[in-house]
């Protein structure tokens, strides 16, 4: 018997309570951006500037224990992670330990407070060695602010032209409405909740991006083979057709990525937590949005409908490009 998450056949009326959930979308998204304003997002030491110290030992690194023997010290944002090279030798273990800016001065750790990183981990390596200290400055980190800015504008940027080509700008509007949502909620929790945001936030941010587009784009596509096949049904009929017969995949697409990153976020470890947590939100607003944000938006805006015409084009631009 086969594992059955939605009924073959619903005919479910998503466009019920049209108030209710779009009006919810966009209450949660002025939230967000009160969120980011009143209370800003905890930036990792890649926005804020900080120290890399790099260790080098002959034992095998453990991580834990380097965590535990800095943490006494206070020093705010310490990221510490294994470096792995095929060119090391097999007794050559590589650390890198990321100190966020001290004070609102200089991005450096000053020199004591090195020492006594370094002191600390002597205690339960006495062996290891401290190759080489380096400092992000805050000219640097602000410039991975525009640039991350910037990848994530133009990710939408893309999605707005391509959706247009593919379809019709009713459907470009609703697409990146949907992906516009899905951003600024993620921003808005990771503000609510002071998760460190740093530039694995910004990769989940655009992972997102692509994971909402794609659930988005089956919905469209239903939509338009629907629109050509019920020509005089109602727009709101069409688009209630068209998410139930997607809406299996749709769910089954989400509840098996859910599985992996809920695996990941439970044994994975603090290195990963935030990036994978962020893609567990974005997996569940995203599907959201696919079906309450982005179809609402075409419903409202409305599609060029134009059967008066033989042309077996007239129901969208681009109808007869299948890729």
């Amino acid at each position: 018997m086969r594992l059955k998450l939605v009924p073959e056949q619903t005919n479910w009326d998503f466009f019920r309570h049209l108030r209710v959930t779009f009006g919810a979308s966009v209450i949660a998204m002025l939230i967000s951006i009160i969120l980011f304003f009143s209370m800003g997002l905890n930036f990792g030491i890649d926005f804020r500037g900080g120290t890399t110290i790099r260790t080098e030992s002959a034992v095998q690194i453990d991580v834990g224990a380097y965590r535990d023997a800095i943490d006494p010290l206070d020093l705010g944002d310490v990221s510490i992670t294994e470096v792995f090279d095929p060119t090391f030798r097999p007794d050559q273990n590589v650390a890198q330990i990321r100190i966020e800016a001290q004070g609102d001065g200089d991005a450096s750790v000053a020199v004591e407070t090195v020492n006594a990183v370094e002191a600390a981990l002597q205690e339960i390596d006495p062996d290891i060695a401290f190759p080489s200290v380096e400092s992000v400055g805050p000219k640097v980190s602000g410039e991975l602010v525009q640039t991350a800015i910037l990848a994530v504008v133009l990710a939408i940027g893309a999605v707005l032209v391509y959706i247009w080509l593919r379809f019709e700008w009713q459907f470009s509007l609703g697409a990146v409405a949907a992906l516009l949502h899905d951003i600024v909620l993620t921003i808005g929790i990771f503000s609510l909740l002071q998760i460190k945001f740093d530039l694995a936030i910004i990769a989940a941010l655009l992972t997102i991006v692509g994971y909402s587009l794609n659930d988005t784009v089956v919905v469209f596509d239903r939509v338009r083979e629907n629109l050509r096949k019920f020509k005089k049904t109602p727009l709101v009929e069409v688009l209630n057709l068209s998410i139930n017969e997607t809406l299996s995949r749709t769910v089954m697409t989400s509840v098996t990525t859910l599985l992996a990153l809920i695996s990941l976020f439970v044994l994975g470890g603090d290195v990963i937590r935030g990036f994978v947590f962020a893609m567990i939100w974005g997996v569940v607003i995203g599907t959201y949005s696919s079906v309450f944000v982005a179809s609402a938006i075409l419903l409202f805006f409305g599609v060029k409908r134009d059967w008066s015409k033989s042309d077996p084009n007239a129901g969208t631009q681009f109808g007869d490009v299948d890729a």
